[in-house]
């Protein structure tokens, strides 16, 4: 289901103080800080990311998470919904999203540092391996004995 117009002007109107971007993600919206995705708007529901730091708040309030399509696989956190009473407070709004602001900061460094290192380009170097590898012998261009 769609996000509907007004619902999605009242959460970036609650949020206006943290100076955020919306774009539209599949059949929703996601919140953006600078470049990094924190937050998730579908079904007219508010969704935060969460990690290890953020995620016992919500716990605690038995908020659901936010469930991927059945051929995702589900991590440990992700997103979970925020409850209704700190949608309607502007200030605590703004303190829970600028937590999972963090989480997204802290989970593009942790990407970040898992990449692989880049590899040496091909040129006129050989490889470690190529150096290694033993000469192959030539393809002789004789006619073999009993073939025409």
């Amino acid at each position: 289901m769609a996000v509907r117009p007004q619902y999605l002007a009242y959460i970036l109107e609650q949020l206006e103080a943290l100076g955020i971007s919306h774009r539209r993600l599949f059949s929703g919206v996601g919140l953006y800080s600078g470049e990094r995705i924190f937050g998730l708007v579908h079904d007219d529901t508010l969704y935060f990311k969460t990690d290890e730091t953020n995620c016992a708040r919500y716990q605690a309030r038995n908020m659901p998470r936010f469930m991927p399509p059945a051929d995702r696989p589900i991590g440990p956190f992700g997103y979970h919904e925020v409850p209704a009473d700190i949608i309607e407070d502007a200030e605590a709004l703004v303190e829970w999203a600028r937590k999972s602001v963090a989480v997204a900061l802290r989970s593009q460094a942790r990407k970040a540092s898992r990449k692989p290192k880049p590899r040496a380009k091909s040129g006129s170097k050989l490889s470690k391996k190529a150096k290694q590898a033993p000469a192959r012998r030539k393809r002789s261009t004789r006619a073999r004995p009993g073939s025409r």
